[in-house]
């Protein structure tokens, strides 16, 4: 967890507050008052007004009590109003310090607004999220990257959470935001966007498809970083002839084998989204000559390529286990980093694409989804502070210090890498896709082997023959596509 948040500071006589040009003066109307004493006054509360201007050399603030209607404020201004801006997020411990103390500095600037902001665990979020914005009870909420979303081609399946939510009209659109220009583009399309609308600002992506390797380990014994299948089977070969496990991974929570093996998924099938949409029409099937494939080296990866006892280890104890130089590698997502750090502050680890292909061009790809982003809600009475909030939160200044204190790749193009693992990640970031399971939606009915884990073989599972899995596989899965059918 980070020490402290390396946010810019501003003295208050900084603080510049935009003046509205549209602000309108009203003057009662009196049944006896004649033209030009209406004339004379309002001349004279002009005359006044530009006194008061001149005499304090900055811009005036109109104040909280200040009855004089204004026209609608654009993000960058500050409500005249006070106002409570209700925020949620997720509980992230890193983020959740990061943001009390970007609210804290957010208040200091604007201070007609005062920050509530709720935390909730994140398997809680989409429900919280819902309820709330039903309940126009909150402004600006935490949302996970737009996915799962439902396709023309999937039959009888419910639409996710986010989907629901735009269609119910409880998300604000944000088209044409002029914070959105701080993002790159695939993000907007990918993470934010339904029907040709921004509904949320992606902040973050994780990548689950690399590998971590012992560099002195692979220095002592003269090992070439691999970049093919051929390689990784020789380089492991080489490490076990030598008394050393390959790779270790917390099997015991069973997850951490599938996930460690996305990146083999991604490198036989580069197109993820086309993957899902040929499963569903049945131009791919899993039990198809170049699933076997992966099938095949799916095993070889979980039976020969996995230490002795992995599965017995937890899935927060694996990256210290790496980080002891025990084993030489360990597939797993780019959030294990810190972990690794934290137990071995000076262990000098490297992380490259998984290499499941022959091919080298097919090995040159991350694959991950989308974290973090924010919304609006659609219906709040606090448009302009919440537009303000994410504006301030997107300048680049801001976006560094919220990348640097949670350790995300960012999705803000000018952002720097500044971890250790955003330098592993750099050479390949341009090559960055979405990976499967966030594409996937499972028809209802399909059998609960209806997915491509490499956790189905032993000793993490019961199977222990690739034809025989793989037909499997492909059984539960026509299952599914036969009820909807």
């Amino acid at each position: 967890m980070p020490e402290a948040i390396g946010f810019p500071t501003m003295e208050k006589g900084d603080v510049r507050y935009p003046i509205n040009p549209h602000l309108i003066f009203k003057i009662p109307k009196k049944e006896k008052e004649t033209m030009s004493k209406k004339v004379f006054l309002l001349i004279s509360l002009m005359v006044i007004f530009a006194t008061i201007l001149a005499a304090c050399g900055t811009p005036a603030t109109p104040t909280a009590d200040s009855s004089q209607p204004q026209s609608p404020t654009v993000a960058g201004e500050q409500p005249a109003k006070k106002v409570t801006l209700r925020v949620l997020v997720h509980q992230n411990p890193p983020m959740v310090e990061f943001m009390e103390a970007f609210n804290k500095q957010f208040q200091d600037r604007y201070p007609n607004i005062t920050v509530d902001m709720s935390v909730v665990n994140a398997n809680d979020l989409s429900t919280v999220s819902q309820t709330r914005l039903s309940a126009n009870d909150i402004d600006v909420l935490d949302i996970f990257g737009f996915a799962n979303g439902a396709q023309p081609y999937m039959k009888q399946v419910d639409p996710p959470n986010w989907q629901q939510l735009i269609e119910a009209g409880l998300l604000m659109d944000l088209t044409g935001q002029d914070f959105l220009q701080y993002y790159d583009t695939p993000t907007i399309n990918d993470a934010g966007s339904y029907n040709g609308k921004v509904y949320a600002v992606n902040l973050g992506r994780v990548i689950y498809s690399g590998i971590y390797y012992n560099k002195a380990l692979f220095e002592q014994y003269n090992v070439k970083v691999p970049t093919t299948w051929p390689e990784l089977v020789a380089a492991c070969e080489t490490f076990k002839g030598a008394g050393i496990p390959c790779m270790t991974a917390g099997g015991k929570d069973g997850w951490p084998i599938f996930v460690g093996a996305y990146g083999l998924i991604g490198s036989i099938y580069p197109d993820q989204e086309a993957l899902v949409e040929g499963l569903w029409t049945g131009k791919i099937k899993w039990n198809d000559e170049k699933s076997l494939e992966m099938w095949r080296k799916m095993q070889i990866y979980a039976r020969d390529m996995m230490e002795e006892g992995a599965s017995g280890i937890a899935g927060d104890a694996a990256p210290g286990r790496f980080a002891s130089g025990a084993v030489a590698m360990f597939p797993g997502g780019s959030w294990y980093a810190p972990a690794i750090e934290a137990a071995q502050p000076d262990f000098d680890w490297g992380y490259i694409p998984f290499p499941g292909s022959d091919n080298p061009e097919d090995n040159k790809y991350w694959f991950g989804k989308y974290d973090q982003g924010w919304a609006i809600a659609n219906n709040t009475p606090n448009k302009e502070a919440a537009l303000l909030y994410l504006k301030e939160f997107s300048e680049p200044a801001n976006y560094q210090a919220f990348v640097d204190a949670v350790g995300f790749i960012p999705t803000q193009p000018t952002a720097k890498l500044n971890t250790k693992i955003g330098a592993e990640i750099a050479p390949y970031l341009a090559n960055f896709r979405v990976g499967y399971e966030q594409y996937w939606v499972a028809p209802k009915g399909a059998g609960q082997y209806a997915n491509p884990w490499a956790s189905y073989f032993k000793p993490f599972g019961t199977f222990d023959d690739p034809v025989e899995l793989a037909n499997k596989v492909q059984e539960d899965l026509q299952a599914g596509l036969d009820a909807v059918k």
